[in-house]
């Protein structure tokens, strides 16, 4: 089957829309004209007139109408705040991505005509160059339409260089040969490929293309002459043999004829195509037809012969060739194809492809469904695998020429819609589903290679097409992040699946808090209160936040209890803890005070320095209430020394220093100065919790610079007194040490 037969419904279709399309162009330029109009591109050349130049060359190589009124879009995006969603809006996502995509690959093309520029070294500018070729391989393969809009851009350029008389930038004609004119002829689009290394040519090597310009100038009105004459007898054979041949004469492209006299060190009155024919006919038969008419009145010259019909070249290029000698003597190229050979050789890609990235809607409002959608998802896996092909045959080059490093570490597989997904060397499946969507790799169960079911931790090959079976819900096996089984090569991948099972982990840890949490307020008979206030209260952002805690027993449900019970009234100072001990080995193995040389005597703990064990003690006789305990260095007990030095008596602690079950417990007072905060009572307090201190009472304050009194609520200093019960004053160094150590506490001090 010719080439271009398989893909004529899918330019039927296509064509459908043209008329359609056809104002969508006028419409697109109408809203880029007040944008461009006046503004200049970086080259100094016109936005509208680039514009107008880019939607021109994209009609001549038959591109779809619908791309050549994107060419306007996405020239005037560069105008716009937020382009995309302005395009969206008045043109469709179609035309919205192709904005996003290709300006996307212009800014990456103009960093790396920079960093070139930037370096002399060969190798590292081959290593530029092919790294360039990924890139727009990358843009390529989200848009194909961002490959003829980007070539026909290109070309517009030199032409405006060209016809301003203005030169070209080295980096620029570099990029243009070594980049552009290679991917269009990959993509077959001949028309563009020659005249882009023409321009490329006359801008990188002046003096060249002008001699050989002149050259071919000085025999250009007798070789005219001859190709007319041989022209005329060839199509007047063919026709008196039955063949409705079109013959015409090629056109000569001074890029091709230098690289044949340098290649193969020829003068170039030696050089076969400069007279050249090009014969066009019905079907394949009639080309073999012709070529054997052609070798019957004319001598093919030997080992000149090329059939790219039965083998045609790896872009899908078709065609006879064959050199042989006119009858004046000297030899004459001549290519014979069919019409439609003769459509994709001169227009490639382009002849036939012209898509409307719309879901199922296809092109033009036409539906993409059935044997249609098939076709074009052939189509476009044919271009990309082309894509592919010239990133390998550059890179190979690259290394070829200067040792480039080979760039084996990524490969290229097709989803079954054929969109190129880029993953590390050596993926398998499962890092395929995932590069896809993060929910995909979690459901992945299976995958087919190429049509064939093959395990997960398949290494997958550059080109494969990968088709992942999934169930509607799940998650991924914990066997996957096992790297001797090697189902993920990807670091990426394996953040996402520990991702999964750390979210499973908090989930369940949150619902073990959530339910600690419940119980304690059921006991605590307040199941009305909600479950946020109360984490903002204990300085949480959320429920789920104070869950997690608990559920970790990293927070103690004894600060909720704290938060949820009113504290007790606190008695006087004579009432508080008031005892009665005796020197006898009872009272004493239960602790308490002894008042020296006094068989039995009330004693009272006074509130003021709250005295505990083994702090060092003094007693004063009170009026009516036995015996007041104070520390050695309260400042009140200092002062009624200085009035009443006679009441004075000396005091011991009667066996509590030994702590243990059933020891006895003493009030301290703790002082917290700290710089306001959400969450620093939470903090403090699970210090308390962390030294298993019981907090029995808590009383906060806070206050703004220069305030006159301490005032409740906000504030940028926190004031925090705590009452704790503990059997032994010295467990309180430790304790403070950790106090200070806590974010924003500037002191913590016993009172």
């Amino acid at each position: 089957m010719p080439e271009g037969a398989a893909t004529a419904p899918i330019v039927a279709l296509l064509d459908a829309g043209a008329a359609h399309s056809n104002a969508e162009v006028v419409r697109a330029r109408a809203f880029a004209e007040p944008l461009l109009a006046a503004e200049p591109l970086d080259t100094g050349e016109n936005a509208l007139a680039h514009a107008d130049g880019v939607a021109a060359i994209l009609q001549a190589v038959g591109a779809a109408q619908e791309l050549q009124a994107a060419a306007y879009l996405v020239y005037a995006a560069d105008f716009l705040n937020k382009p995309e969603e302005v395009v969206a809006k008045a043109f469709g996502d179609s035309h919205a991505s192709l904005v996003t995509h290709t300006r996307r690959l212009v800014q990456l093309q103009r960093a790396a005509r920079v960093a070139k520029v930037q370096t002399d070294r060969r190798a590292d500018v081959r290593a530029e160059q092919t790294e360039r070729v990924r890139k727009m391989l990358l843009a390529f393969s989200r848009d194909l339409r961002v490959v003829l809009l980007r070539l026909a851009s290109r070309l517009q350029t030199l032409r405006w260089y060209a016809a301003a008389k203005q030169p070209c930038p080295g980096e620029l004609a570099d990029e243009s040969l070594s980049v552009f004119a290679p991917l269009a002829n990959r993509l077959g689009i001949w028309q563009i490929k020659w005249e882009l290394e023409d321009l490329s040519f006359r801008f990188r090597e002046p003096e060249a293309y002008k001699s050989l310009a002149r050259a071919l100038h000085e025999t250009r009105v007798e070789r005219e002459q001859r190709v007319e004459a041989a022209r005329a007898a060839l199509q007047a054979d063919l026709y008196g043999q039955g063949l409705a041949a079109e013959v015409q004469g090629r056109p000569k492209h001074l890029y091709s004829i230098h690289k044949k006299m340098q290649g193969k060190d020829l003068s170039l009155d030696r050089v076969f195509d400069l007279r050249a024919l090009r014969v066009i006919v019905a079907s394949v038969g009639d080309c073999y037809a012709a070529l054997a008419r052609l070798h019957e009145i004319y001598a093919p010259v030997p080992g000149e012969f090329d059939d790219y019909i039965a083998k045609p070249k790896p872009n899908g290029y078709q065609s006879l060739h064959t050199v042989v000698v006119g009858p004046d003597g000297r030899a004459m190229e001549v290519q014979i194809r069919t019409r439609e050979m003769h459509e994709h050789a001169e227009h490639g890609v382009a002849a036939h492809w012209a898509y409307k990235e719309a879901g199922a809607r296809g092109y033009a409002g036409v539906s993409a469904a059935g044997e249609f959608e098939e076709q074009v998802a052939r189509a476009r896996k044919a271009v990309l695998n082309q894509l592919l092909a010239w990133e390998r045959d550059t890179v190979q080059e690259a290394q070829a020429a200067g040792g480039v490093p080979a760039f084996d570490d990524r490969i290229y597989v097709f989803t079954p819609q054929a969109t190129i997904v880029e993953l590390a060397a050596g993926a398998t499946p499962v890092d395929f589903a995932y590069a896809v969507h993060t929910d995909l790799g979690h459901r992945c169960r299976g995958a087919r290679i190429d049509g064939q079911m093959l395990p997960l931790n398949t290494p997958l090959q550059s080109g494969q097409t990968v088709e992942i079976v999934a169930t509607k819900e799940g998650g991924p096996s914990l066997d996957w992040l096992n790297p001797e089984l090697g189902y993920l090569q990807s670091q990426r991948s394996r953040a996402k699946v520990r991702a999964w099972f750390n979210a499973l982990q908090q989930a369940q840890t949150i619902a073990k808090g959530r339910e600690l949490v419940e119980k304690l307020l059921q006991r605590e008979g307040k199941t009305a209160l909600k479950l946020d206030e109360l984490a903002a209260r204990l300085g949480f952002k959320g429920a789920d936040a104070l869950f997690e805690v608990v559920g970790k027993d990293e927070y103690s449900l004894r600060n909720i209890e704290l938060l949820l019970r009113p504290p007790e009234p606190v008695p006087d100072e004579n009432e508080l803890l008031a005892q009665r001990h005796t020197r006898g080995p009872s009272a004493s193995g239960k602790g308490g005070v002894l008042v020296v040389g006094i068989d039995s005597l009330l004693t009272t703990l006074s509130r003021c320095c709250r005295p505990a064990p083994p702090d060092v003690i003094q007693g004063f006789v009170t009026r009516g209430k036995g015996v007041a305990i104070h520390r050695g260095d309260c400042s009140n007990l200092a002062e009624m020394k200085r009035r009443s030095p006679e009441r004075v008596i000396a005091v011991e602690w009667g066996g509590g220093e030994a702590a243990g079950k059933g020891a006895p417990v003493y009030p301290v007072d703790v002082l917290v100065e700290a710089g306001d905060r959400q969450g620093l009572l939470r903090d403090v307090l699970e210090v308390f919790a962390k030294e298993k201190m019981n907090v029995v009472a808590v009383n906060t304050q806070s206050m703004k610079p220069g305030s006159a009194k301490p005032r409740a609520g906000g504030g940028d200093t926190a004031w925090m007194s705590f009452t704790l019960e503990l059997s032994d004053a010295s467990k309180l160094t430790k304790m403070l040490r950790e106090l200070c150590s806590i974010p924003g506490v500037r002191s913590a001090r016993r009172k």
